[in-house]
């Protein structure tokens, strides 16, 4: 059997949890349990809040109405999120929404939109953005949401950058095509033991030279190819994200 639950309903929640708290359902989320699930009075469901880890919490009804959730046991403790900025030039409605939930599945900490001299879409949906990331930690049992952070112009957010933060700069231009064979040079030179990643992917047209040279002059950067083909900027955070994670992350 496996270790963990997958068919029980899960759900975000922004109270504190604790034995015997009671948690208040937004209408959306009542409809969900009630109308769409069925659930009964007394019936069970999963709640996190990023906070407090994982608890069983009760359903109870009120008339037709779900009165609210009582939360009864812990049955995961929270874990920290991993420092892992993902950096990304946004992209237009359905892509950013499967690229936002792709990206909180593959472990990132924090999502920061980047305005690059070929960005296609200046404006971007913070809330949409949290809504994606919130049913993504939902249905895949992750117990922290990650930061959603404002949109910044990418030279201000390379400047920003701490010394001591890993930048996984995805080009089409590095110099070494196998991106696996790059990042091991880095764990070779003992890159592998940093706590702080950021990865960085840019629009469908590229970076341009500027760009490139900003964040190549980071003290800890290294430059990845992501293969023989050019890649989507949705699947390239699939990409990125997996081999980053594989090499350098919690996968190793």
């Amino acid at each position: 059997m496996a270790h963990y639950d997958f068919n029980a309903p899960r759900l975000f929640v922004d109270a504190p949890l604790a034995e015997g708290a009671r948690i208040a359902l937004d209408r959306g989320q009542a409809n969900y349990l009630v109308n769409v699930l069925r659930l009964k009075a007394g019936e069970t469901v999963l709640v996190f809040n990023g906070r407090d880890g994982e608890w069983k919490a009760e359903l109870g009804i009120e008339g037709r109405k779900a009165a609210g959730l009582v939360a009864v046991e812990r049955t995961r403790e929270q874990t920290a999120p991993l420092d892992l900025v993902y950096a990304f030039a946004p992209l237009k409605h359905a892509r950013l929404d499967y690229m936002v939930q792709k990206a909180v599945e593959m472990g990132a900490g924090a999502l920061q939109p980047l305005l690059t001299r070929r960005t296609q879409a200046a404006r971007v949906n913070l809330e949409r953005m949290r809504s994606n990331a919130v049913e993504a930690a939902e249905q895949c049992g992750i117990l922290s949401l990650p930061e959603i952070r404002e949109e910044v112009d990418f030279a201000k957010f390379v400047k920003g950058l701490e010394e001591d933060r890993l930048v996984v700069f995805c080009d089409e231009d590095a110099p070494v095509a196998n991106p696996l064979e790059a990042l091991r040079k880095g764990v070779l030179e003992g890159w592998n033991n940093a706590a702080k990643f950021a990865v960085v992917v840019g629009p469908e047209g590229g970076f341009v030279d500027q760009e490139r040279a900003l964040v190549s002059a980071h003290e800890k950067c290294i430059r990845v190819s992501l293969g023989p083909r050019i890649l989507r900027a949705d699947t390239a955070a699939v990409a990125a994200l997996a081999i980053v994670q594989s090499v350098l992350g919690d996968w190793a």
